[in-house]
């Protein structure tokens, strides 16, 4: 395996585990948090996210993906000024776009607590509002650095944003809901969840403060770089031009799902009540039940499609700038057998202990929500596959500048998913189940254009064998693990830890045994022990 591709696994590695530890923690994180300030003061938090991830997604999605591409594309053709000076002009943009969205969400919190419908979340607006302007004057930073193909910064800010949010947020939600109460056993609904939603925005700050450093101290060694003089110096208008030709599709992809989301949230809702018949309670805990404990639980394994679709794009950049058609043909075969290694184990393993997964996460008030719960989870769940795959491949699309592509194929997607929901949630037999059928539609179209363009515009052969069929006999050797575990072991929350156990270790000595892991793909973790192996012998002085 050459440099660049054990770069590429590495990369993978690092923000492949900080992304599951930091998706487990938001997982985690909300539990003790819908204690601490009631179903209410969870519901006025949840109001205030939909628009905040749209303000974010529009200001900060494409910019740092430009900047990872522009970068890594400069240095490889020696040319780090015109990498440096990129950066500066993403830096500027982002902190621009940042602020605005920071003074539109609290000069206009009346009018967005409005259209939420609920007068209580105006604090909360206000509290999350500073998040946008640190976020996206961060994600310049982590542009950089991963255009260097340097994860490890921001992986670790990463780390930062949800420990932060556990050590500053719920102590604040906690206060915040105890401020006026006095002899009154309600909390404070409205300083709760701004206590919560402040609490991140410290986090995000905490996190800009680390990257800044790491900035700082890289700084020299980067102006060291030598530089290609015969290189043509962009100007700062051709420059920002260059950046959001590259960025503005990008965000435009990335703002598809949150909008749809957006839409899809009130369409369920009114269909369950108004075609399906149910009650507005019912109907409520319906979507509560699929939005925050089902989607809660998908987005722990799809943390690793992200880490792949963020080590992609600046590997087949810098390939692509070399003219090294080898090696993007190299870069993307690794990235799309990264994508089926992960996601196909993910989403059996997920539907297989969908009931003894929720039982041990979330409490529930009756047997039947547990099993509609349950089966929801266990369809959705075969959705990380498909979502792995798109990742990957938009990003290799992405890095050989094909950036349209996967915007209009999701774009399709969403679309045939609203037009599942409308048709299939206001059945009263499948109600709620239209939801993740919708989602495996979606993805599932979405997915199948962007493998044929991918592998079109890539130059890479296909090898169905090694990308797909390797791991899906090792995934189908786990499912059977587990199933044999599942008969002979009894029912508990310890054994829903060790059928969890099984199904790690069985897959991973089955990949490796039928050659859909390889050794080369563990180096990046048998690397890291032997190196703190041989810190703990080497003799202190």
């Amino acid at each position: 395996m050459s440099d660049k591709q054990r770069s590429l696994v590495g990369g993978m590695a690092i923000l492949s585990v900080t992304g599951l530890i930091c998706k487990i923690v938001a997982v985690l994180y909300r539990i003790p948090l819908a204690w601490l300030i009631g179903d209410q003061g969870f519901g006025t938090f949840q109001l205030v996210y939909p628009t905040y991830n749209l303000l974010l997604t529009i200001s900060s999605a494409g910019l740092p993906v430009a900047v990872s591409r522009m970068v890594s594309f400069s240095l490889s053709r020696n040319d780090p000024q015109n990498a440096r000076r990129a950066f500066r002009n993403a830096l500027s943009i982002l902190s621009v776009m940042g602020a605005i969205g920071m003074f539109l969400m609290i000069v206009f919190n009346p009018f967005l607590s409005a259209r939420v419908g609920d007068p209580k979340t105006q604090l909360g607006f206000i509290a999350i509002a500073p998040a946008l302007l640190l976020v996206c004057t961060m994600s310049a930073f982590r542009g950089f650095m991963q255009g260097q193909q340097n994860m490890v910064p921001t992986a670790i800010s990463q780390l930062i944003e949800q420990v932060g949010k556990v050590a500053v947020a719920l102590p604040l939600a906690y206060l915040g809901s105890r401020v006026g109460m006095g002899t009154s056993q309600s909390i404070n609904v409205s300083y709760a969840a701004a206590g919560a939603l402040f609490g991140n925005s410290i986090a995000e700050g905490v996190a800009l403060f680390y990257i800044t450093v790491v900035y700082r101290r890289r700084r020299p060694a980067f102006q060291q770089l030598p530089q290609d003089e015969s290189a043509e110096k962009l100007s700062g208008r051709a420059l920002t031009k260059r950046l959001l030709t590259l960025a503005i599709p990008i965000t435009l992809s990335a703002c598809i799902v949150p909008l749809a989301a957006f839409i899809d949230s009130g369409m369920i809702m009114n269909l369950l009540t108004q075609t399906a018949g149910f009650a507005q309670e019912e109907a409520r805990a319906m979507y509560g039940r699929y939005s925050g404990y089902v989607i809660n639980l998908i987005n722990v394994p799809t943390a690793l499609s992200i880490a792949i679709s963020m080590s992609l794009v600046p590997a087949v950049s810098a390939a692509v700038g070399r003219k090294d058609w080898k090696g993007v043909r190299r870069q993307s075969h690794t990235g799309l057998r990264m994508a089926f290694l992960i996601g196909l184990p993910c989403s059996l393993g997920m539907s297989m202990l969908a009931s003894p997964i929720l039982t041990l996460v979330y409490p529930f008030p009756t047997h039947e929500s547990l099993v509609q719960t349950a089966e929801l989870l266990s369809v959705s769940s075969l959705t990380i596959v498909l979502f792995t795959v798109v990742q990957a491949t938009s990003s290799i699309l992405q890095g050989l500048h094909k950036q349209r592509i996967p915007m209009y194929t999701l774009l399709i997607g969403v679309g045939f998913k609203i037009l599942i929901n409308y048709n299939l949630i206001g059945i009263p037999e499948i109600n709620i189940y239209g939801a993740p059928m919708g989602s495996l539609v979606c993805y599932g179209v979405s997915m199948l254009p962007n493998l044929y363009y991918a592998h079109k515009y890539a130059r890479l052969p296909y090898d169905p064998l090694n990308i797909f069929f390797k791991p899906l006999a090792a995934t189908a050797c786990m499912g059977a693990a587990i199933y044999l575990a599942q008969k002979v072991l009894p029912s508990s929350r310890l054994t829903t830890l060790l059928l969890i156990l099984i199904g790690i270790i069985s897959y991973g000595v089955f990949a490796r045994l039928l050659g859909a892991l390889h050794k080369e793909d563990l180096r990046p973790f048998t690397r890291r022990i032997r190196a703190k192996k041989h810190a703990s012998q080497t003799p202190q002085s």
